[in-house]
């Protein structure tokens, strides 16, 4: 070894190989760069995006939730009766009861302790205690059904209407005869009381309390969990008596006494309770925090938790709440939702892998030549890697750092570690992928311009393995998705999220083997056609790389991704739909209370006359129609809804709406003596085939079982007989089913308001419109959205990762012919015609994978939870499968062949002008 080799090694080179690198091609760098960049964002954008929106859902759920449900209470019975009585007193006052609810309130749940502003407490009666005055209003001649409640800071959320403000005069105890009260302006309105009205209220000791009504008050904020939480306080409610018919109505409201006046409530026979509710404020509460939320309610209501309130607010208090409950129906969605959004961020993660690996492989396919003069000069693979690896992490990883950085700002409020993950691995990935894939195949000298033509290629038995591999893994995904489905219990398993990108994979390799076959068979049928540019054109297609699956692999992945995405998207809809539909039967629907109302024969001719109605059922509901007993004697008590109907004018509705199509000559009466009807298939099992009779309000019957649907348009909850309207003895209409394109909603409901009160209508638009997103749903489908925007725009990137890959060789050939005497045209229609194959084969086999994909995962996802999971028809599917969205998968092929026929063409025009002597050079080898 001379001192020259020696001092080489150990002293650096002149100029830096990385500044240098950057100077020569910065082009290039930026272009890497960016790419790094974006994916890279996309990478810390996903996590966070996905965390926000379960964030805000939670919040949601818990801000959304009626305070009845929401609000945490701590309640403790009336003290006990061994004490004194001035010890009785003043454990019910207002400075006892606020020293509890502040020690209270520091044992609660820091996630969602609340402030005082929502909060109350007080002393109340447990049960509401009859009114005997006379002045009182009885609607039913019933006497009214009162609560008595002292409550906190009144004055800071009601305002003063009437009157003044209730008050204590002296010491308040179980013997004071008389006590001051207000009550809201929607009570005094039902009670008909006003300032200087008088309560009677029975006392145990046979005496009465006087409450004297001094001041009439206004919530400030009705909906506040203050006032809501226990609704009575500000609005009265009109109860039935139970077992009475006809039933007759009380009125049960609430009295407001001032915050000293608890002790005179000691005497009464009402079960008094203290009582603490406490708002809860979750504005900070997370969705990973929802667990161990569940937790500490959990040991609040009986476990350590309850044991520390105990000894504060005594031995036999209790602590309850249903937030637990929103909690757990929080945690339902978001793990039906959660399983199907990680089916789009695998995809999509996928395609932006492969794309980096494209973009890695055309980088160093470009420095091919570079990298053998090094490799000949003595330079290790060891050595040349290591300087690949540094130009490139020059590169990487601040882009990937700038990534983070702007997805940080734009996704707020979120944990930063799930957002480096992505970042740090697509760096990564760069960092890694270009030094091996430049390195590797310099282990050996290459031949210049050795090239293996796809036709011609044979597999190895590597490749073969690894592909047998990838299939096995494909199917395992595949069957444990069917299996289990994307809502089980054990989360998201990213293998069987994964199973669209496998079968994408499988599909690729398989294509790829596939394609030799076409091309060798359209080359001969157009080896003995005359021109040159059909036959170049396919030797070109069948001259390229035999390893080019990842271009294919991209757009299949992308393409499939696209499909999926957009099917999930389409199934919400049309799972929207049909829960309208089912909901209302129509497109509209008008009727009085619980159907059973005869509607005018005046609104039913004006509502077939209003504009956009096309067709209108009338249908007869009688509600409670006992079963007969079964042929052994059992009578179960089963009751069903009959629907008296025009056979001709419900089947058509049936056959429109899709709920129970049946034919109308199956329910047609005349001329039976059994009269046919049309089922729920619970029904059936009762009547069985015989003929059987009913009592019904609408005349008796004697019925056969004429068929059998599993749900109706008229009642949607219930289960039914359908009979033709004609048999029955007492006819009237009690609900009409309007269908039609677009009914006026107007005309509609000046129909049924001028036709008496009490009608109502309802429109399956409006239906439709009520399914609000929660923001669970809303971002899932908003991630959904940006996961076709994504897909599409890989795609693209593909398709011109593809075709730079080889526009060298393709611009030298175009050079080449043109010297030869091609014109112009043929040249462009060459270049067009060459990348045809490739374009042609993702477009087909993403619309075939596409559709694969789907209908192999479809028996496992349930849109259900994504799709009516918030709205009043929530329960009207049991299940929405998931079905292939034909626009979701023609628009993005028919895109790939759209794309590459304009790049060819673009590539061709730019090529067109430049000449021979530019592209063609001695000793070049493309």
């Amino acid at each position: 070894m001379t001192p020259r080799s020696v001092r080489d090694r150990r002293t650096p080179a002149g100029a830096p190989w990385v500044r240098t690198r950057l100077r020569t091609a910065p082009g290039t760098a930026w272009a890497l760069g960016l790419l790094v960049l974006l994916t890279s964002f996309l990478a810390a954008a996903f996590p966070r995006a996905v965390e926000r929106y379960e964030n805000e859902g939670v919040r949601h759920d818990v801000a959304v939730a009626d305070p009845a449900h929401s609000v945490l209470e701590l309640t403790a019975p009336e003290p006990e009766l061994q004490m004194l009585p001035a010890e009785r007193a003043a454990a019910v006052r207002e400075a006892a009861l606020a020293s509890v609810h502040d020690r209270a309130r520091t044992l609660l749940p820091s996630l969602v302790v609340p402030g005082s502003a929502e909060s109350a407490y007080g002393f109340r009666t447990g049960r509401p205690i009859a009114a005997p005055d006379r002045w009182l209003a009885r609607p039913d001649l019933v006497d009214p059904q009162l609560i008595y409640s002292t409550l906190s800071a009144l004055p800071d959320h009601a305002t003063l209407r009437a009157g003044r403000w209730p008050a204590t005069r002296g010491e308040v105890t179980e013997e004071t005869p008389e006590v001051e009260g207000a009550v809201t302006e929607e009570t005094a309105k039902a009670l008909k009381a006003g300032p200087g009205s008088v309560i009677s209220v029975p006392t145990q000791s046979g005496k009465r309390l006087a409450v004297r009504i001094t001041g009439i008050v206004a919530p400030k904020q009705p909906r506040s969990a203050y006032w809501s939480a226990h609704p009575l306080l500000r609005t009265p409610a009109l109860v039935p008596q139970p077992g009475l018919y006809p039933p007759r109505s009380y009125w049960t409201a609430a009295v407001l006494l001032p915050p000293d006046a608890g002790p005179a409530l000691l005497a009464t026979a009402g079960e008094p309770e203290s009582f603490w509710q406490f708002a809860p404020d979750a504005s900070r509460l997370t969705a990973p925090d929802v667990a161990g939320l569940r937790a500490s309610i959990a040991s609040l209501e009986g476990g350590p938790g309850l044991v520390r309130l105990r000894g504060v607010a005594g031995d036999n208090s209790s602590f309850t709440t249903d937030l637990d409950k929103i909690l757990t129906g929080y945690e339902s969605l978001r793990s039906a939702i959660g399983p199907v959004v990680t089916v789009a961020a695998v995809g999509i993660g996928a395609v932006a892998a492969v794309v980096l690996l494209m973009t890695v492989g055309l980088i160093g396919g470009r420095r091919r030549a570079e990298l053998a003069l090094l490799r000949a000069r003595g330079g290790s693979l060891r050595g040349i890697g290591g300087r690949l690896f540094a130009e490139t992490a020059v590169i990487a990883v601040p882009a990937a750092a700038l990534g983070l950085l702007i997805a940080v700002p734009l996704f707020d409020r979120a944990r930063l570690w799930p957002s480096v993950v992505g970042p740090a691995a697509v760096a990564a990935l760069v960092c890694v992928a270009l030094p091996l894939g430049s390195v590797l195949p310099h282990r050996k000298p290459q031949l210049p311009g050795a090239r293996e033509d796809l036709m011609d290629a044979r597999p190895s038995r590597r490749r073969t393995v690894a592909e047998l591999t990838v299939l096995v893994l494909a199917v395992g995904a595949v069957a444990g998705l069917r299996r289990r489905g994307t809502g089980g219990d054990g989360g998201s398993d990213l293998l069987v999220s994964a199973a669209p990108v496998l079968v994408g994979l499988i599909a690729a390799l398989v294509l790829v083997r596939l394609l030799p076959l076409p091309l060798r068979l359209a080359s001969r049928a157009v080896a003995r056609r005359r021109g040159a540019v059909g036959f170049l054109s396919l030797a070109r297609a069948g001259r390229g790389s035999a390893g080019g699956t990842l271009p294919l692999l991209a757009l299949l992945l992308a393409l499939t991704t696209a499909a999926f995405g957009g099917s999930v998207l389409a199934g919400v809809a049309d799972a929207r739909d049909r829960a309208a539909v089912h909901t209302i039967g129509a497109d509209a629907r008008i009727s009085g209370v619980l159907d059973s109302v005869p509607l005018p024969g005046s609104l039913i001719q004006r509502v077939r006359k209003t504009d956009g109605v096309r067709d209108v059922a009338a249908v007869q509901v009688v509600y409670g129609v006992p079963l007969p007993a079964d042929p052994a004697g059992n009578n179960r008590m089963k009751n069903a809804a009959v629907l008296g109907v025009d056979p001709a004018a419900y089947a058509r509705l049936a056959g429109t709406t899709g709920l129970g199509p049946f034919p109308a000559g199956r329910l047609r009466a005349a001329g039976r003596t059994a009269v046919p009807v049309i089922v729920s298939p619970s029904v059936a099992a009762e009547l069985g085939d015989r003929p059987r009779e009913l009592t019904t309000a609408a005349g008796d019957l004697t019925v056969r079982v004429a068929g059998i649907v599993p749900r109706t348009a008229a009642v949607p909850d219930s289960d039914f007989l359908i009979v033709d309207a004609a048999a029955l003895t007492r006819r009237q209409t009690t609900t009409l089913l309007v269908t039609g394109a677009s009914p006026d909603a107007k005309e509609l409901r000046a129909a049924a308001r001028d036709a008496g009160k009490g009608f109502s209508v309802r429109l399956r638009s409006e239906q439709r419109e009520a399914f609000d997103d929660t923001p669970v749903q809303r971002g899932a489908w908003d991630i959904y959205a940006a996961a076709i925007v994504a897909g599409a725009g890989y795609a693209l990137l593909a398709v011109l990762l593809s075709l730079l890959r080889t526009a060298p060789e393709r611009t030298a050939l175009l050079a080449r012919l043109r010297t030869m005497g091609l014109p112009s045209r043929q040249g462009r229609r060459l270049l067009g015609l060459e990348a045809l194959p490739q374009a042609l084969l993702a477009a087909v086999g993403g619309v075939f994978v596409g559709w694969a994909a789907i209908a192999l995962l479809a028996p496992g996802v349930d849109l259900v939870g994504l799709a009516l999971s918030a709205g009043p028809g929530s329960t009207a599917l049991d299940t929405a499968p998931l079905r292939a969205d034909p626009w979701s998968l023609t628009l993005p092929a028919l895109g790939v062949v759209v794309l590459t026929a304009a790049v060819a063409a673009v590539q061709a025009r730019w090529a067109g002008r430049r000449g021979p002597n530019t592209e063609l050079r001695a000793g070049d080898t493309r």
